[in-house]
């Protein structure tokens, strides 16, 4: 048995969809700017560039239904609704006919981001860190364990805030779609159990403010609520 200096934390985890279970997270990629309309209002290319990533740490999980304070250090928080792949089978460069092996489930998540943070990392060539990986920024829904023989590629996704409608769009906007993102993380790092990717928002992006209540959710995986405080 491994001795630590302190007990280790509680791995992260999400809720599965009609289960007591849980799903252990390790880590958390996030693929930027996969639907075009969203590219074209972030100010990017709205052809098929190759995709990029980046990173939340796996404690910035939280449950659907939660209330979670306004994050520190900003004055501009976004949300971006996302349908959230979840990885159950190792893998390293993984043919794109074969990612469905790999996948456990899918599930709604919502990518919150200190806009303000970004986009002074970006006017100065820094890391989004501090942006995108912060406390609470990755809140989740229940999983759904797939079914079938493919990934989703269709399907309405949408989010409101206070029950005003902000994104309202279709899976099969997505730029990349589910194989191909999979297949393209995994020629970068080893995916492994436990890993969820979130796979881009579509537009409508915008500022979410203390005592708001977000909801939104995607067909065939459920909903996800919280409120800011």
């Amino acid at each position: 048995m491994t001795d630590y200096v302190f007990p280790p934390a509680e791995p992260a985890s999400v809720a599965i969809a009609g289960s007591a279970a849980r799903f252990p997270v390790r880590r958390i990629f996030c693929v930027g700017r996969n639907y075009a309309a969203h590219a074209i209002e972030m100010g990017g290319d709205p052809e098929r560039e190759a995709p990029f990533f980046f990173t939340k740490p796996s404690d910035a999980v939280v449950d659907s239904g939660v209330t979670i304070p306004y994050p520190a250090l900003t004055s501009d928080v976004h949300h971006e609704i996302e349908l959230v792949v979840a990885i159950g089978k190792a893998g390293f460069e993984i043919a794109e006919d074969e990612t469905f092996d790999h996948v456990w489930g899918y599930g709604v998540g919502i990518d919150l981001t200190r806009r303000d943070l970004q986009g002074e990392a970006k006017k100065a060539g820094r890391p989004w860190d501090w942006a995108k990986g912060f406390d609470n920024s990755a809140p989740c829904a229940p999983l759904h364990e797939k079914v079938g023989n493919d990934h989703p590629r269709a399907g309405r996704i949408w989010l409101a805030v206070n029950g005003e409608l902000r994104q309202d769009a279709d899976l099969s906007d997505l730029v990349w779609n589910v194989a191909e993102i999979v297949a393209i993380c995994s020629r970068a790092v080893e995916l492994r159990a436990g890993d969820l990717i979130y796979t881009g928002t579509p537009a409508g992006v915008g500022p979410v403010a203390r005592g708001d209540v977000v909801t939104g959710g995607i067909e065939g995986f459920g909903e996800i609520e919280l409120r800011l405080e």
